[in-house]
Parts: C-alpha cells; sequence; structure tokens
C-alpha cells in the first residue's frame, strides 16, 4: 500500500476546505493533502440547481486570496443596486482556478480527486481510489481538518421525504429546466430560499402566478440584502451591525429581536399575516419578494406526507390538485441543524460556522486561529460554533455565539489585523472609507449597542458556548 505523508489532511474540498487551505498555506509553511469524492474542487456547488446563485454578493464569497467576480454592481433583475451573485458554473470554475492557480503551485497542496476518506484507527488514515480501488495510508502530522460537517443538503443529492405514488411527477428543482412541455400547474414543496429561487425562476420564465401552489409548513424570516453590501455600499453594512446589536439588547427573545429587526427593515417576510417561526440567514431582495407575494395559491396544512395523482396528504389535512402536475421538492433542509461540537480537537478540526452566514469566512478564520496560536483550549475560546437550529427562538443564543468570539479574536492582533482585511470578510471596504460620515454614524451606533447586548443576551441565554443557536448574516465586524 503506498504511503503519504502531511501536515494536515483537510477532508472536502468545497468552499471550507477550500478557504481554510488558502488560508493556512498563507499563514503557514504547512504541507496539506485534500481530498474529496468528485472530480474537482467546488463541493455542493457541482450537484446544485443550475439557476441557482450565490445569496451573497460574491466580492466577499470563495478564498482570502483570489478575487470572485468583477466587483460589478448589477444594472437589472432583482438583484438590481446590488453587487453580482454568482452562478453555480462560476463558481465551480472559480474553486478549479484556485486550485490549479494558486493552491497546486504553491507546492504545499496536493489534491487527491475522486478518492473516499475513511479511518482505520488512530493516526491509521486511509484513501481509497474511486476509480481504481487502490487505497493509500495517509500518516497525518498535526490535524485531520473535516471540511464536510457543515456541508448543506440539498433536494439533489436525496429522495423526497414523503410518499409519492407511482402516477405522479415529483422533481427536485434541478430537473425544471429540462420540463418539456406544459403541466397542468407547477406545485413547489418548500419554505426555504431553494423554493423562493424557484418560484422566481418560474415567474421570471412566464410562468402565470396562478398556475403555481406553493406548500409551506411555516415560514421563514429573510434578511433584505440591501443591508450586506460591501465595498462602495458597505454603510449598508455598518448599519446592519448597528441594528443587528440594538435588536439584541433589547429583545426579550427570539421572536422578539425577529419583529425588531423587521421593524429596523433587516428582516422581511412574505406574508404580513403569518408570522415567520423559522430561520436560517437567506438573504433575498425586495423585488425578489414583491415577485413571490403574487402567488395566492399557498398551502399551509403542516408537512407533506403523501403525494397521489389527485392532491396531497398532510399532518393537517389534505388538498386536491389538477392531474398533471408537475410537483417540485425543494424540502431538502440546506443548512442542516448540527450537534454542538468542539472546532478543535486533538488531531482534528471540525469546521464550522463561527462567523454567521459565512462559510467561506468562518472556516478561514479558524485557519488563521490554527496557524497564529499554539494552544487548542484558547483556540476554542475564540471559536464558538454559531449554529443554525431553524428556530427563529434561537435567535438570541446564536447572536450570542458569534459576538463572544468575535470580541475574543478581536483582542489577538494578528487576527483582527487579518479579518480587517481580508476580502471574505462581509464588511469589505470598511476601513478605506471610514471618513464616510454614514460609515462613522453607524460604527458609532453599534459600538453604543455592544455593551447592553452583550449583558442583555447573558441574561437571556447564559454565557456564550453553554447554549447554541442560530444566526444571522454578519451581525459584527471583527
Amino acid at each position: 500500500m503506498e504511503q503519504l505523508e502531511t501536515d494536515y489532511l483537510v477532508v472536502g474540498a468545497g468552499a471550507s476546505g477550500m478557504a481554510f487551505a488558502d488560508a493556512l498555506i498563507e499563514h503557514s509553511d504547512a504541507d496539506v493533502i485534500m481530498v474529496d469524492r468528485r472530480h474537482r474542487p467546488g463541493g455542493h456547488w457541482h450537484d446544485a440547481y443550475p439557476f441557482v446563485r450565490l445569496h451573497q454578493p460574491a466580492a466577499a464569497y470563495g478564498v482570502s486570496s483570489t478575487m470572485l467576480g468583477a466587483h460589478r454592481i448589477d444594472e437589472s433583475g432583482v438583484n438590481a443596486g446590488m453587487y453580482e451573485l454568482s452562478s453555480a458554473a462560476e463558481i465551480c470554475s472559480y474553486y478549479a482556478d484556485v486550485m490549479n492557480r494558486v493552491l497546486l503551485p504553491s507546492g504545499q497542496v496536493r489534491f487527491l480527486a475522486m478518492s473516499e476518506y475513511h479511518q482505520e484507527g488512530p493516526n491509521d488514515h486511509r484513501l481509497v481510489s474511486l476509480l481504481t480501488g487502490e487505497e493509500t495510508r495517509i500518516v497525518v502530522h498535526r490535524r485531520v481538518v473535516d471540511a464536510t460537517y457543515i456541508e448543506p443538503e440539498i433536494p439533489a443529492t436525496r429522495s423526497p421525504r414523503f410518499q409519492v405514488d407511482d402516477d405522479v411527477t415529483v422533481i427536485p428543482p434541478n430537473d425544471l429546466v429540462k420540463v418539456g412541455s406544459k403541466p397542468a400547474g407547477f406545485t413547489v414543496v418548500g419554505a426555504g430560499k431553494t423554493a423562493m429561487d424557484s418560484c422566481t425562476w418560474l415567474l421570471e420564465n412566464g410562468v402565470d402566478a396562478d398556475s403555481i401552489t406553493w406548500v409551506r409548513s411555516r415560514d421563514v424570516w429573510s434578511i433584505d440584502r440591501e443591508w450586506t453590501q460591501p465595498l462602495d455600499l458597505v454603510h449598508h453594512r455598518a448599519k446592519f451591525n448597528a441594528a443587528w446589536m440594538q435588536a439584541a439588547a433589547e429583545a426579550t427573545s427570539g421572536m422578539d429581536m425577529a419583529l425588531r429587526l423587521e421593524k429596523a427593515g433587516v428582516f422581511l417576510r412574505l406574508d404580513q399575516g403569518v408570522p415567520p417561526t423559522a430561520f436560517r440567514g437567506a438573504t433575498i431582495s425586495r423585488a425578489e419578494v414583491e415577485g413571490l407575494r403574487k402567488i395566492g395559491n399557498v398551502v399551509r396544512l403542516g408537512r407533506v406526507r403523501r403525494v397521489h395523482a389527485d392532491g396531497m396528504e398532510f399532518t393537517n389535512g389534505g388538498v386536491s390538485q389538477p392531474r398533471g402536475q408537475v410537483y417540485v421538492d425543494c424540502t431538502a433542509t440546506g443548512l442542516r441543524t448540527l450537534e454542538p461540537h468542539s472546532v478543535f480537537e486533538p488531531g482534528r478540526i471540525t469546521l464550522q460556522y463561527v462567523t454567521p452566514g459565512f462559510a467561506c469566512w468562518s472556516a478561514a478564520t479558524l485557519a488563521v486561529v490554527e496557524s497564529l496560536l499554539d494552544d487548542d483550549e484558547l483556540k476554542e475560546h475564540m471559536s464558538l460554533p454559531v449554529v443554525y437550529t431553524g428556530h427563529v427562538d434561537d435567535l438570541l443564543a446564536f447572536t450570542s455565539a458569534h459576538v463572544t468570539s468575535a470580541q475574543r479574536r478581536s483582542a489577538h492582533p494578528g487576527i483582527r489585523a487579518w479579518s480587517g482585511h481580508t476580502r471574505l470578510n462581509p464588511a469589505l471596504g470598511l476601513r478605506e472609507r471610514l471618513k464616510d460620515p454614514r460609515v462613522l454614524a453607524a460604527l458609532d451606533e453599534a459600538k453604543k449597542w455592544l455593551a447592553p447586548a452583550l449583558r442583555n443576551l447573558e441574561e437571556r441565554v447564559g454565557p456564550a458556548g453553554c447554549t447554541t443557536g442560530q444566526m444571522p448574516t454578519a451581525a459584527v465586524t471583527n
């Protein structure tokens, strides 16, 4: 059996693994082997539906060393007036370029594609080629890095979790672009961003809103994307941070915090008569919301149990549907609810969100923490996992975890300097615009509310790190 040696074995070459490896070799001379079951880097983006785009500006996505997109502001469409959102194809191409033009030429990274990782025993790590079956033993001198732990669940890689009768057409959103003839109508099942994207795509392609049925077992809170902009629009991000801190300082519960953020203009909902109970950090534009509100046939009878030729059965009843419907299954959870897990352990790092809503920024941050600090206890102290539970009730808890560990990282000069300048920081460009009165006013407002927010969060949910919860998209800038 062939044997290879390395300092770090990174399992998974998706967004997290790539961002970690890129930041690690920037801050150390470590040797890295990356392994992935797919044929090239990009992770779940290879399985994404073809009309999906980033939900956040491309300017702050990917790896720290390499720009994604061209820092353009869209002039048309539902994202008009905001920084461009890369497509799945663009992202996959980007990661291939990063691997071939940055990581491999560094001499510090090797990439083993089409390979399955498993562990036989202590420091007995094996890779098996999916093409030849050949096995390779990897001797790891420092850490195995699990870059798969927060990999999202997407519809294309799993079967529907409800019964589907033989005479019914149920497809993932990927197959919408393959529909060959006009169906009786489209029924979109799911309440999250994938369902929103699918409905928006149907509307943009001429499907009448009355021909769409939308099954939502619960409604969700989304973030107005206008508040999440970097660079020339970074004053919106600064204002976002201030609004989030004020809500965290004054809220009595997760739902109360969501309602305060809605009043401030940060949070959006589709139906003003239905209080959303879910939140997974998705961003959306007001133009998208206006389009989605045109869909009047919304079914709220709980989860789908069965789809048959004449309709659907739910936990709380049933509805009739014309035969010949195309049902679009968007019920995959996306950001999965995960058990709390230590980030840093002897011989192992489990990459998780430590900044809200930004897997790339989180993974790169953990690489910098790993490179600049020696003590695992201190590393863990600075890297409280920010966990999406899906429940708006946990909004205070995950805000507490993020703000607390962000404050701790800010106390380290090296980490603070890197975080302030990396392109992955969603407040990219803030430091270059500190003379902008809009930025200064928002920073002063955020500073005013920081201490009250920390006090209220500790009173409501206890010391950060003792509870887990759910998170917003970039509440505070390190």
